[in-house]
């Protein structure tokens, strides 16, 4: 069925005084369309099935997690409720562009998108298997009522000093409202060995993104480009702020610099994830300038956005305060994931 034009483009409102005013307007009361988008580390969303090409033994019902029907059911349906709830203060309709990591295959993004509390969304995916050793992937989930994919392209982000493969890179470009925009969706390489000793693993996975929007501002100029993903550094790494150029002030951005938008939120003190008593901010949502200053009747970037409710944080034990995760250890505790999703809004001018 064919939802109404209201329900296509989320909802238009009447935003009488920007949250954070970025696009060159003037007037404080001009009627928007708003659209939502996403990124969300899901933690490690397996099937049951046993995988012999990649490492998920403990994710099946005789491994160590005893991950049953039961218990991927469940997660399933915590992931499905918080993707019903991201971006409903601006847009009626919800989340339009979701970025996603930490997911096995086509078999779990299809469990999402189809679960009963998406039933009223009109909900794709683009999945591609990547060379990643544990077997779990990026993926982008879409509103088809608003989004038109148009192509899509992995990039292998392996060092050529790494011991095992890692996630690929995935571009995405399409329609949003009748405009291209392109976004690449990013897992970048762990912490695990030390920060410094693998430092060099995520500069690698930043500098092929930083390839990829150069190449693509070297075709047109005044694309529009996101980069999303959980990068596994904070906003001030060198990773982030240096090699793909994502400045804190809006000021700074011209030509080929990005914007990133959670640094204010880093700066506060706010993350999306802790490990041992300390928030990062690793969960990011970066854009290019031509959504910043492009024309007033474009695309524009209006704000960002941690998704942080009462419900997703764990309440006791060891990881109080945390977001609620679904394992401490092999302990099922029925949680959502050990990150909080990050959200920005893109509105355009009616």
């Amino acid at each position: 069925m064919v939802k109404s034009y209201l329900n296509q483009v989320c909802i238009v409102i009447t935003l009488i005084v920007l949250q954070v005013t970025i696009s060159p307007l003037s007037a404080q009361d001009l009627n928007y369309k708003v659209y939502s988008v996403g990124f969300y580390n899901v933690e490690n969303l397996f099937d049951t099935l046993n995988n012999s090409q990649i490492r998920d033994d403990e994710f099946t019902p005789q491994g160590e997690k005893v991950w049953d029907t039961a218990k991927y059911n469940e997660k399933v349906a915590n992931i499905a409720s918080v993707v019903s709830q991201l971006g409903k203060e601006l847009c009626a309709e919800g989340v339009s562009l979701l970025g996603v990591s930490e997911i096995e295959n086509d078999t779990v993004m299809a469990s999402i998108v189809s679960h009963p509390i998406l039933a009223s969304r009109n909900y794709g995916y683009i999945h591609v298997n990547s060379k990643d050793s544990r077997g779990i992937d990026v993926a982008l989930i879409y509103d088809k009522d608003v989004f038109v994919p148009t192509n899509h392209k992995m990039y292998d982000a392996r060092h050529q000093d790494s011991n095992r493969p890692t996630r690929d890179v995935l571009l995405v470009s399409g329609m949003l409202d009748g405009e291209l925009i392109h976004m690449t969706v990013n897992h970048w390489p762990s912490r695990g060995g030390g920060e410094k000793l693998t430092s060099k693993f995520r500069n690698h996975a930043a500098s092929v993104n930083r390839g990829i929007l150069d190449s693509l501002l070297n075709e047109d100029p005044s694309a529009k480009l996101i980069v999303m993903g959980d990068l596994n550094d904070d906003p001030n790494n060198e990773s982030v702020a240096k090699i793909l150029g994502a400045e804190k002030k809006v000021k700074k951005v011209k030509d080929s610099a990005m914007f990133n938008p959670m640094h204010a939120f880093y700066d506060k003190g706010l993350g999306s994830n802790a490990f041992r008593d300390k928030w990062s901010l690793f969960d990011q949502i970066i854009v290019s300038a031509p959504l910043l200053n492009g024309e007033p009747n474009g695309l524009l970037f209006h704000k960002a956005k941690i998704y942080k409710k009462n419900f997703m944080i764990q309440k006791t034990g060891e990881f109080k305060g945390y977001p609620k995760r679904t394992f401490s250890g092999d302990v099922y505790q029925a949680g959502y994931s050990d990150h909080f999703p990050v959200y920005i809004y893109l509105k355009k001018q009616v």
